[in-house]
Parts: structure tokens; C-alpha cells; sequence
């Protein structure tokens, strides 16, 4: 699993916003407002489409090591 650094998730709203957001295309992801992660499960092109549609939500997210 990947994981991104979401540093702009603040309240239970923007998790609800996400996991909508990443449900609608398909990924399988779990959400983690405590770390503000996103860990993407899945293939690079997964968190390509998962960094695209956070930042189409106005989240910015950048991949962890």
C-alpha cells in the first residue's frame, strides 16, 4: 500500500469528502484523519488517479516514504 500525506484534511466532512470522492473511481483506499493519510491499494497508476482526484476535491497530497 501507498500512503499520501493529506495535510489539508481537517474534520470528519473532509474524510467524507474523500472516501466519496476515491469510492466514485474505484479505488480501494483507507482513510486516516488522525494521520491525515490516504493509503492508496493498488498500482502507481492507482495513486496517480488518487493524487488527481484529492486535488479535484482541493485537497493537496503528496506520496510518503
Amino acid at each position: 500500500m501507498k500512503s499520501l500525506f493529506v495535510p489539508d484534511m481537517h474534520c470528519n466532512k473532509c474524510v467524507e469528502r474523500i472516501t466519496k470522492g476515491l469510492s466514485d473511481v474505484g479505488l480501494k483506499f483507507q482513510v486516516s484523519l488522525e494521520d491525515k493519510t490516504v493509503l492508496i491499494d493498488g498500482c502507481e497508476n492507482c495513486v496517480k488517479t488518487a493524487v488527481s482526484e484529492l486535488e479535484d476535491l482541493g485537497f493537496s497530497a503528496t506520496e510518503k516514504e
